[in-house]
């Protein structure tokens, strides 16, 4: 059913965009992959990272209603902005009718209409990597110094605090070193810390700040190289460690915020996760310094019985195809789910639908190094 179609609206932005002082222009593309659906989730965006320095990251759309998947539709919907996105697409997500990107190595968050994409405005934040929202704020990781490897690296990463209706940073606090993901509980806000920059000399803990002080008031060890923070509806945080690539493996904990204790401790390895009511979603790419290769796997997690449901969520053998597993969305409504493949880190990657009892739906062909969703529409199941 797959067909590919090149718009008329494609060839109009390819003239607009022609005189960008020679940057790369990525044609818009538009792919027929399935049949229409109607139910309130109307579509999901993905974000593509794009290699460091090469200046890729673009933005797709699958929309549920035509049955068809728009690679870059950002450079479409704007056309007079220089360079596009900007240097490695870092994480997505949308608040009111605001859709908001988060441009790493380009210091900023891109500010958009959640449905036309058009852009709205730019918050300047160094090295950011995570937004999360809270009561008409938008709270924003950011690395704060420059992308250097350095074992005595002395910057302390922060939290910024960004006012949604005026898109202006309001307020600051320090947190550990490269704070990557956060998640916001009962108004305190979760940051774990990476330290990824002072390799080997990782950080290990969570941040805790007080949302109505804006204030650390806790460090609570984990475990090193910290990346991702996901809340249940039982008060448990879900954490991912990276390990350190040599004797120490990736693995996810469970940390109960009521009790203040980690209450168990998942062993098995993750690199992306998603959370869909009680269950967790995970896809690992391990990789190892001692075996230099990659070992790949999926599961799911009930976090209400915090038991490992299935190694393996795909049934159809079609994990096979899949070469780096790198991010991972599921539909709350039709419960699809959808993983990216990263390929070589430098082609086009691949996203894959499989239907909740794990068997391959379709694919289509994304940006470069897919790794980030959100969905557009009405995500409430309750």
């Amino acid at each position: 059913m797959k067909r590919l179609t090149y718009t008329i609206l494609a060839i109009v932005a390819l003239i607009a965009t022609s005189c960008r002082n020679e940057d790369i222009i990525f044609i818009p593309e538009e792919v027929e992959v399935a049949r229409p659906e109607f139910t309130s989730v109307q579509g999901f965006y993905v974000l593509n990272e794009g290699n460091r320095g090469n200046n890729k990251a673009t933005l797709d759309f699958y929309d549920y209603t035509t049955g068809v998947y728009t690679r870059n539709c950002y450079a479409k919907a704007n056309p007079d902005v220089p360079k596009e996105m900007g240097d490695v697409g870092n994480d997505l997500g949308i608040y009111g009718t605001r859709l908001y990107a988060v441009i790493n190595c380009s210091n900023k968050i891109e500010v958009m209409d959640k449905n036309t994409l058009k852009r709205l405005g730019q918050i300047e934040i160094p090295n950011c990597r995570f937004i999360k929202f809270h009561k008409g704020y938008a709270y924003v990781t950011s690395y704060a110094g420059p992308v250097i490897l350095d074992p005595n690296y002395e910057q302390l990463g922060y939290v910024a605090k960004v006012d949604t209706a005026t898109l202006e940073v309001v307020d600051k606090c320090l947190v550990g070193f490269q704070p990557d993901e956060l998640e916001i509980v009962e108004d305190k806000i979760y940051v774990a810390n990476s330290g990824g920059y002072r390799f080997p000399n990782y950080e290990n803990t969570i941040s805790v700040i007080d949302i109505a002080t804006f204030k650390e008031v806790e460090r609570i060890p984990i475990a090193i190289n910290l990346l991702s923070v996901k809340s249940d509806r039982h008060g448990v945080l879900w954490i991912i460690s990276r390990g350190n690539y040599y004797d120490i493996p990736s693995n996810i904990y469970a940390y109960d915020t009521r009790k203040h204790r980690i209450v168990k401790k998942m062993d098995i390895p993750a690199s992306a996760c998603w959370m869909d009511g009680d269950s967790l979603y995970v896809v690992s790419t391990q990789w190892s310094y001692v075996t230099m290769s990659n070992e790949v796997s999926y599961a799911i997690i009930n976090t209400e019985t915090q038991q490992i449901v299935t190694r393996n969520f795909i049934t159809d053998g079609t994990d096979k195809l899949i070469q780096i597993p790198y991010g991972i969305a599921v539909n709350p409504i039709t419960k699809d789910i959808f993983v990216t493949d990263a390929k070589d880190y430098i082609s086009p990657g691949r996203l894959y639908c499989f239907g909740k009892d794990g068997v391959l739906k379709w694919d289509v062909r994304t940006g470069d190094i897919p790794g980030h969703f959100v969905f557009l529409g009405d995500t409430k199941t309750e």
